[in-house]
C-alpha cells in the first residue's frame, strides 16, 4: 500500500461510513452498560445467567493474566542477567566464542538458524538513534534520561543522541536542549537538537509532528554519512525514559536475528517506577497497573503494539513517512501504519528488558490528579483508530489476508470496549436486578454469588502486590520505614481507580468521538521531580 493510502484522513475527508466508526465504540460501550437495566425488565432470569456468564469469563481472563505477568517477571529478571555483549559477538561471528559463561537454550538455536540462513544485518553493522522529545521539560527530568542512555553497556561510539524539542516551548527551551546538547555529545558518536516549528499546516499539537520533523533531518544526516538505513535502529523516548542499561544491547540482538527488521518494531517494557516513591497513592496504583498490563502483553503477541517507547529501523520509518502528524496517539497509530504499507507484513516483538518511566505527578495532589485522568483519556483516545482500520483495511484496496484483517479488527473493537465497560460492569451490574426486581429469587441470589466470585478473584491482588513490591526501586533517604507500608496498604484504591481513571476515561473518549468533538491538542503530562528537600520541580 502506498503511503498516501496510510494516512488519516482529515476531519472534513471523513464521510458517513467512517463517523460511522467513529461512533461505533461509544454505541456498543453505552448499550453493554445499559443492557443490565434493560434485560432486568424484560427478563431478569435471563440477566441473571448473562451477568454470571460474564463474570465467569472475566475470572478465567484474569486468571490467565495473572499467570502471564508472573512469567513475564520471570523473563524479565532472566534477560537482565544475560551477558549481551558475549551473546552478540557469537552472533557476530555465527559461533561460540572461547568465554565460559552461561548461554540460554535459545541462542543455541539461534546460532543454528544463522549457519541456515544468514540475517541482513549483523551486530557490528548496527547504529542506534535515541531520540528523545520534549516539550517544556526541566533538566532535572532530561538529566537523568541521558544519563541512563550513558550507563548502557554498549559502545556508546554506536549511539546518536538526538533531542526533538518544540518551538512552542520558548527560548528557554532552546537552551537547555542546545545546552544539553554540548555537554553531552563528546560522549555518544554523535548528538545534535531539532527544533519543531510551531504551527505546521495540518499537524496536530503533539509528539508526533515533534518525532516526524526530527525524524526527516536525521534521514538527511544519515545520507550524508552514507549510513544504510536498514541497519540504524531508532528508538523513541519520552523525556523520563530510562532505558535498563542492557536494552540497547538486546535490541541489538533481537533486531540482527529477525529475517527482515524491517517489517518489524521492537517494544520494550515500559514500568512506571522512576518516581513511584514521590506519587500520590492512587497514582502508584494506577503506575503499577499499567506496568503490570505491559508486561501481561509482551507475552500475548497477537495484541502488541507499538506503545511509548518503541523501535524501528530507519527503513521502516522512511517507508512509513515516519510518525502520523494527525492523530495524538502516534505511537499505537504507527503499529497501523506500518501493517497497512506492508499489506499486513508487520508484526511487534518483545524485548523483555524494561523502559523505566515516570508515575503522574505535577505539582499539587489536585493537579496530579486530573493530570492522571488527562493522560489515561489520551491513551484511550486509540478507540479512534477503530474507524482508520476499517477505512484502511476494508475499504481500499489491499494484499491483507481476510482473516487477519477481521481478528485484527475485532481485537481492537473488543479491547477498547472492554476497557471502557468491564470495570462499571463487574463492580455494579450485580445489584441491578435486585433492584429493579426486589421479589425475584434468582436477582437476589445474585449478589452472593458475584461475591463469592470476587472474593475468590481477591488473589489477583496478592499478585499486583507481589509484582508492585518486586519492581519497586530502593526508597529515597527522604522518606521513613512507614512508607514501605503505605506501598501495600494503597491497594485499598484499586477499585476507586479502576473505575475513575480506567473506565470514566475510556467511556470519556468514546462519547467525545461520538459526537465528533476530536482531540487535536496533546496533553503533556506533568514530570514533576522531587528534590531531597521535597520540593516539585517540572
Amino acid at each position: 500500500m502506498k503511503v498516501q493510502d496510510i494516512e488519516i484522513p482529515y476531519e472534513n475527508q471523513r464521510g458517513a461510513k467512517y463517523r460511522f466508526f467513529e461512533i461505533l465504540p461509544g454505541a456498543l460501550s453505552w448499550s453493554i452498560l445499559i443492557l443490565p437495566f434493560a434485560l432486568s425488565i424484560i427478563n431478569p432470569t435471563l440477566t441473571v445467567f448473562f451477568i454470571i456468564s460474564y463474570m465467569l469469563l472475566w475470572f478465567v481472563k484474569s486468571i490467565g493474566m495473572n499467570i502471564r505477568a508472573l512469567q513475564g517477571w520471570r523473563i524479565m529478571g532472566r534477560q537482565r542477567k544475560l551477558d549481551w555483549q558475549s551473546l552478540l559477538a557469537e552472533v557476530q561471528l555465527e559461533g561460540h566464542i572461547d568465554k565460559d559463561f552461561e548461554r540460554p537454550k535459545w541462542h543455541y538455536s539461534n546460532l543454528q538458524l544463522l549457519k541456515d540462513k544468514p540475517r541482513l544485518v549483523k551486530p557490528d553493522d548496527v547504529t542506534h538513534v535515541v531520540m528523545i522529545a520534549t516539550y517544556k521539560e526541566s533538566r532535572e527530568v532530561l538529566v537523568p534520561t541521558i544519563e541512563a542512555v550513558l550507563a548502557s553497556e554498549y559502545d556508546l561510539d554506536k549511539v546518536i543522541l538526538i533531542i526533538a524539542y518544540e518551538q512552542r516551548g520558548g527560548p528557554e527551551t532552546k537552551e537547555r536542549v542546545n545546552g544539553l546538547i554540548s555537554e553531552y555529545k563528546a560522549k555518544f558518536h554523535d548528538a545534535f537538537a531539532v527544533e519543531h516549528p510551531a504551527d505546521i499546516p495540518g499537524e496536530v499539537i503533539g509528539k508526533g509532528g515533534n518525532i516526524t520533523y526530527a525524524g526527516r533531518k536525521l534521514e538527511k544526516y544519515l545520507e550524508a554519512k552514507k549510513l544504510k538505513p536498514i541497519n540504524v535502529i531508532l528508538t523513541t523516548l519520552d523525556s523520563d525514559n530510562h532505558p535498563h542499561r542492557k536494552y540497547l544491547a538486546a535490541l541489538t540482538y533481537t533486531y540482527c536475528m529477525t529475517e527482515d527488521p524491517k517489517y518489524v518494531s521492537y517494544q520494550p517494557i515500559p514500568l512506571y517506577t522512576n518516581n513511584i516513591w514521590d506519587a500520590p497513592a492512587p497514582m502508584r496504583v494506577v503506575a503499577t497497573g499499567n506496568s503490570f498490563w505491559q508486561t501481561i502483553v509482551a507475552l500475548r503477541p497477537h495484541i502488541l503494539r507499538n506503545f511509548s517507547a518503541h523501535a524501528q529501523s530507519m527503513q521502516t520509518l522512511i517507508d512509513t513517512d515516519y510518525w502520523s502528524v494527525r492523530t495524538v496517539v502516534e505511537d499505537g497509530h504507527q503499529f497501523w501504519r506500518t501493517y497497512f504499507r506492508y499489506d499486513g507484513k508487520h508484526e511487534v516483538y518483545p524485548v523483555f528488558l524494561p523502559i523505566y518511566q515516570d508515575a503522574v505527578l505535577s505539582t499539587t495532589y489536585v493537579k496530579t490528579l486530573k493530570a492522571q485522568f488527562v493522560q489515561m483519556q489520551r491513551w484511550s483516545w486509540g478507540a479512534s483508530d477503530i474507524a482508520y482500520v476499517v477505512r484502511t483495511g476494508f475499504f481500499k484496496k489491499n494484499k491483507i489476508p481476510r482473516f487477519d484483517m477481521i481478528a485484527k479488527t475485532l481485537r481492537l473493537l473488543e479491547g477498547h470496549v472492554s476497557w471502557a465497560t468491564s470495570a462499571l460492569i463487574i463492580t455494579f451490574s450485580a445489584f441491578i436486578p435486585v433492584l429493579l426486581n426486589p421479589k425475584d429469587f434468582g436477582a437476589n441470589q445474585l449478589p452472593i454469588i458475584v461475591s463469592d466470585l470476587q472474593r475468590l478473584a481477591m488473589f489477583g491482588i496478592m499478585i499486583s502486590l507481589f509484582f508492585s513490591l518486586r519492581t519497586l526501586p530502593p526508597k529515597p533517604e527522604r522518606y521513613k520505614a512507614h512508607r514501605s507500608l503505605f506501598m501495600v496498604v494503597q491497594w485499598i484504591y484499586l477499585p476507586i481507580t479502576t473505575i475513575f481513571y480506567s473506565a470514566f476515561s475510556a467511556l470519556y473518549s468514546q462519547t467525545r468521538l461520538m459526537f465528533g468533538r476530536y482531540l487535536d491538542k496533546f496533553d503533556v503530562t506533568d514530570k514533576a521531580v522531587v528534590t531531597k528537600d521535597k520540593k516539585r520541580v517540572i
